[in-house]
């Protein structure tokens, strides 16, 4: 029990000592704020396949000069996890760019338990990922974003661990958000709302595995759907209720995952957008999409965003703006 408090109480500290060496993010002087999305970059260590994922994250990189960086999970797909883990969030740390990670189910698949896959992504400079203790799952935190002028938070940013497999008897295929999970979401989505004056601000969701809703709209005739689907989303059979949470919290405007790698579009579901990133990997894995990244850009002061996808030779496909694109006329 004494050896348990001790690890608990260096974990705290380590943690603290992380977070307020952060990175702070902000809106831009001209009030816009960019993220690229990395999703699925199923990366193995000196596999000469995996070089055109880091041809395509530095050449997005380059182009996009994002303000932040977000990895949606199943980033490194073979040991030795460590050194595929560096090489990919290396491009990303030797341009001074801020990057936050979520875990995928094949992350932990090898030689480093998620919890050491956080303690080496921490160790990375410009990382912003952290952990909650006592919340289910490993790497679950919270990224605001300042008011240009850094007085005020102006967005909100939820990055959630999405787990991999069921563990329920009787029920197959992926994991579920928890209980736990939900709930520290609503705690700390009123506290930002209560804050702000009662007003929700303009949040944005990133985890790897979709919610059941993504069937829900997709097979929907009335909702619009922008992009390619080119599979069903593998999503867990059990339905924990994170949409409806997110629905009736008023706050998050989409969420964006992985995991489906024949998927890259964005449907309105009931006022959220549910999207999903752009393959960002190699020939490791199944793909039947040229690879690239989702693009964000956010403007403070309003509840919406841009958003498109960025492939090869810097073309841009499928830019929408939401709520506008979604809007039936």
């Amino acid at each position: 029990m004494k050896r348990i408090l001790i690890s608990l109480v260096c974990l705290f500290a380590c943690l603290q000592i992380t977070l307020s060496q952060q990175p702070e993010l902000r809106f831009n002087k001209d009030g816009t704020f960019k993220i690229v999305q990395f999703t699925d970059v199923h990366f193995i260590y000196q596999d000469p396949r995996s070089n055109i994922s880091l041809e395509r994250i530095s050449e997005v990189l380059d182009h996009e000069k994002p303000d932040l960086v977000i990895f949606t999970g199943d980033i490194v797909f073979a040991e030795p996890a460590k050194e595929g883990m560096e090489t990919v969030l290396n491009l990303v740390a030797k341009r001074n760019i801020p990057f936050g990670v979520t875990f995928g189910n094949h992350d932990d698949e090898h030689d480093l338990s998620r919890t050491q896959l956080l303690e080496l992504v921490q160790t990375i400079p410009g990382n912003v990922s952290s952990t909650v203790p006592g919340i289910s799952g490993t790497g679950n935190y919270i990224l605001p974003v300042k008011s240009a002028n850094g007085k005020k938070e102006a967005a909100i940013l939820y990055c959630l661990d999405s787990h991999a497999y069921s563990s329920i008897e009787g029920v197959d295929g992926y994991d579920y958000i928890k209980f736990d999970q939900i709930q520290w979401y609503r705690e700390n989505s009123m506290r930002f709302t209560q804050a702000n004056g009662g007003t929700p601000l303009p949040s944005l969701a990133f985890f790897h595995i979709p919610l059941p809703e993504y069937n829900q709209a997709a097979a929907d005739e009335k909702a619009i759907l922008i992009g390619t689907r080119k599979e069903k989303a593998c999503a867990p059979q059990l339905n924990t209720g994170m949409f409806a949470a997110m629905k009736e919290r008023g706050d998050i405007m989409g969420m964006f995952v992985g995991h489906d790698h024949d998927c890259d579009y964005v449907v309105n579901w009931k006022g959220i957008l549910l999207g999903y990133g752009r393959y960002s990997g190699g020939n490791t894995v199944y793909n039947n999409l040229p690879n690239g990244a989702r693009v964000f850009k956010l403007t403070e002061g309003e509840r919406g965003f841009k958003t498109w996808i960025h492939l090869k030779d810097n073309e841009i496909v499928q830019r929408v703006t939401y709520p506008d694109d979604f809007i039936k006329k």
